[in-house]
């Protein structure tokens, strides 16, 4: 019978942005590392993102002349967390400085401060963010091996390739990992690699049992540790039912065919615990033509109705902040919503940034949109009251020529008018809906990923019910429990927090106390 079994010193579960980062740092330490992809491509959500990371107070802002500091960062995450995990968020602060120092050492990763708002009113806040982003990465530089990066969701979802020119956003930094963890020389980078179970021996997780695309069932063994950093229950149906996870898989963003939830049943099976279930990096979806959800990043005009007709919230504010007053507001009432808007474009052009993108006419052929003459008309399609209906564009409107929303204050805080584009109109945030035909897109509960997972310490160690760790095992990423909780402080914050703490566990592993019984040193 084949020995179907490998031993490295570290295995790596996952490839999005805090799974290569972790890779990287145990790569670099000399560790013999390998990292297991699931699908047939590497990046996970991390390539479908912006790839924002929030890692503040480092020698990035400082360049950028940001004025940005690790002071600055715990005032603001405290005012916003409160007191939830000071631990963890003491690590993550002190740490992030560190994380992107030791980074930029290698001449393949470079990053730069890009302006984007913190999410909260809240003191340490930075208007313009304090996130930083990887450099886009031109294809003479990625080389054959950007065709194994996950390409952005409208491509992905559709089985399409990269175009052929340069990487950005989260792909520019997944591919910026995946060279830096190759010039190691200490990686092996596999696709088409399902973890289905760990291995323990002696209450010491020792490696992980894996399916591979050829129906080869594989064990890979690990003298220093297992990290779990491959995202989330999000696309498991039966798991977001069973957790209480609102929403739909169908709406997620997550890669299709990923984040089922296997590493979460695997630790459980070890004994880890299991947190915050119920929780994802929530936003707006917009409704597509085939039912599923598009991440509707930012509104830029519109109003946003209830299946009564009315408005609930400032249509404006941060994503996370958007889906909670959602949910908030009752499902049965906000999901799905409408974004009422008008022919001002000339069109029928949603007056908001969605990602992937269909257009107008395949919406209205799958009636994910509708279109009418008159407001009145336009509830009667959506069976809604159509007093109701016309009562909230003539107040949105009224606010509109005043340049004041009373009911939602609207385009008073930084974030509202980021995405705007210049406007005569007293307040840039608001226009008025009077060009007919007008319009109504359903907008659905979407999620970038959920946030429960394993309980974690500092050195992100999986911890079982009673606060003890189970050796050899940690997690990173939506795998664990968010340090966040149930809040989204600013943009980064999941890639962030996902690259210090695998960060800190690839530190832990390379310690020799974590070395497994008898196993031989590395020469680093």
């Amino acid at each position: 019978m084949q020995d179907n079994t490998s031993e490295f010193d570290v295995i790596v579960v996952g490839s999005g942005g805090g799974a290569l980062a972790g890779a990287y740092s145990a790569a670099a330490a000399g560790l013999r590392t390998v990292v297991l992809e699931k699908t047939g491509l590497f990046g996970g959500t991390s390539s479908y993102s912006g790839g924002a990371m929030w890692l503040p107070g480092t020698t990035v802002q400082e360049r950028a002349g940001l004025g940005d500091s690790t002071d600055a960062a715990r005032t603001y995450l405290a005012a916003v967390l409160g007191d939830a995990e000071k631990d963890r968020q003491e690590a993550f602060l002190t740490t992030a400085p560190v994380l992107v120092d030791f980074l930029e050492r290698d001449p393949h990763l470079e990053f730069e401060w890009r302006p984007f708002p913190d999410y909260y009113p809240a003191p340490g806040r930075v208007d313009v963010g304090r996130a930083i982003n990887a450099l886009d990465l031109p294809s003479e530089q990625i080389g054959a091996l950007r065709e194994r990066i996950r390409p952005e969701p409208g491509l992905d979802r559709n089985g399409e390739p990269h175009p052929d020119e340069t990487l950005i956003a989260g792909r520019a930094l997944i591919g910026r990992l995946l060279l830096a963890l190759q010039g190691t020389g200490n990686a092996d980078l596999r696709t088409g690699t399902a973890v289905r179970s760990l291995i323990i021996e002696n209450d010491r997780v020792v490696g992980v049992e894996a399916l591979t695309e050829s129906g080869e069932t594989v064990r890979i063994r690990a003298t220093r540790g297992v990290l779990l950093a491959a995202g989330g229950i999000e696309g498991n149906q039966d798991m977001r039912s069973e957790h209480g996870t609102p929403g739909a898989a169908a709406w997620s963003m997550g890669p299709r065919g990923a984040n089922t939830g296997d590493l979460h049943v695997a630790a459980a099976d070890a004994g880890a615990a299991i947190a915050l279930t119920d929780e994802a990096w929530w936003c707006p979806g917009v409704e597509m033509p085939d039912g599923s959800g598009a991440f509707m990043v930012c509104v830029r005009g519109g109003v946003l109705v209830d299946a009564d007709g009315r408005r609930y919230l400032n249509e404006m504010q941060p994503y996370d902040r958007f889906g909670r007053e959602m949910l908030a507001h009752g499902v049965s009432r906000s999901v799905p919503s409408y974004l009422i808007f008008d022919s001002r474009e000339g069109g029928p052009v949603l007056p908001a940034m969605s990602i992937p993108e269909a257009s107008a006419d395949d919406h209205l052929a799958a009636g994910t949109w509708v279109r009418a003459d008159s407001i009145e008309e336009l509830a009667a399609q959506l069976g809604m009251d159509a007093d109701a209906l016309r009562s909230t564009v003539e107040r949105f409107n009224d606010s509109a020529a005043t340049g004041v929303d009373e009911d939602f204050a609207r385009g008073e805080d930084p974030y509202d008018v980021f995405f705007c584009p210049p406007s005569e109109n007293p307040n840039r945030a608001l226009t008025a809906l009077t060009e007919a035909p007008f319009y109504a897109a359903r907008i659905v509960l979407s999620d970038l990923g959920t946030k429960g997972g394993v309980r974690t310490d500092t050195d992100a160690r999986v911890l079982r019910e009673d606060g003890s760790a189970i050796a050899g095992l940690y997690a990173a990423g939506n795998t664990a429990a968010s340090l966040s909780g149930r809040f989204y402080p600013a943009p980064g914050t999941p890639l962030g927090t996902a690259m210090v703490f695998a960060y800190r566990a690839a530190q832990h592993m390379a310690q020799a106390d974590s070395m497994l019984p008898g196993a031989a040193v590395t020469e680093s």
